[in-house]
């Protein structure tokens, strides 16, 4: 999800990805039927219009964040003055 500010915020909870489906034992080629396709948490990652990763103190993707986290992430983002302190 890209904003008007330019930042873009990446949200991934899939096989592989930071979060509680990362080694689901269906992998990659889970069928769309199964519970894969929902999750109690997801990995994200944030970047600015030129690339550049934001980073997160210790890694540029933020692991097993929950919903409210995700939430709280996208408010943070889409705000028209995110990054300015960075």
């Amino acid at each position: 999800m890209t904003f008007e500010n330019g930042w873009t915020i990446s949200v991934q909870f899939g096989y592989g990805n930071y979060c509680s489906n990362r080694n689901h034992p269906d992998g990659w080629y889970a069928s769309k039927d199964v519970e894969y396709f929902s999750c109690p948490d997801a990995e994200i990652a944030i970047w600015d219009s030129f690339g550049e990763h934001y980073n997160f103190g210790h890694d540029t993707v933020k692991d097993y964040c929950s919903t409210d986290e995700v939430a709280e992430w996208i408010t943070k983002v889409s705000h028209p003055e995110f990054g300015s302190t960075k």
